[in-house]
């Protein structure tokens, strides 16, 4: 019977690459989105919620 040329070696389990994207592309949008929020508390403590809300009806009318 043949003998195999190296000994077997062990093989850690790893993430998937296509996981390891998708988990990051996770964290990226949860980052973004804190960031976003955080932007938007700031904006509203400092200029207060009538100028916020008309500042982003303003906005958003722009658009349209």
């Amino acid at each position: 019977m043949a003998q195999p040329f190296s000994t077997p070696q062990q093989v850690s389990p790893s993430i998937p690459p296509s996981r390891r994207v998708g988990q990051a592309i996770v964290a990226g949008a949860a980052a973004l989105g804190t960031v976003l929020m955080l932007g938007a508390l700031a904006l509203w403590f400092h200029y207060g919620t009538t100028v916020f809300f008309e500042t982003i009806a303003a906005g958003i009318s722009a658009c349209f």
